[in-house]
């Protein structure tokens, strides 16, 4: 599924989203990841919603974003309170949704300005 057609004034962007990949910008990323407006973090280690940690958004979070939004997979899967209480407790929010709404969310946010992280999980083989 397409998002972005045409290339915004941010650095980073979600073109695609499929069962298996998302491409950002024009590489299809296969693994985890997280990125802001600015920034791509490819070497991400968790894969799976159920078994995320708290010491697992330290990297993400010290970017000190506004909102995070955790893309799942194809399925809305939260992760446990430990998890969102470690944003919370910051003051940073954090929405959790599919990988696809949180890719047009991504955009939508990005292109208003805002400080947001989107990070994806990406089953591994």
């Amino acid at each position: 599924m397409p998002f972005v057609l045409n290339r915004p004034d941010h650095a980073y962007f979600v073109r695609s989203v499929t069962d298996t990949a998302i491409v950002v910008n024009d590489r299809a990323l296969t693994r985890s990841f997280y990125l802001s407006p600015d920034a791509l973090h490819e070497s991400w280690p968790p894969s799976d919603a159920a078994a995320l940690t708290p010491a697992d958004l330290l990297d993400p979070l010290a970017l000190r974003p506004e909102v995070l939004l955790l893309g799942t997979g194809q399925r809305q899967v939260f992760p446990s309170a430990d998890v969102l209480a470690a944003c919370l407790t910051r003051g940073i929010g954090i929405e959790v949704m599919t990988n696809a709404a949180a890719a047009r969310t991504f955009s939508v946010l990005a292109s208003e300005g805002r400080k947001v992280i989107a990070a994806f999980l990406l089953a591994q083989d």
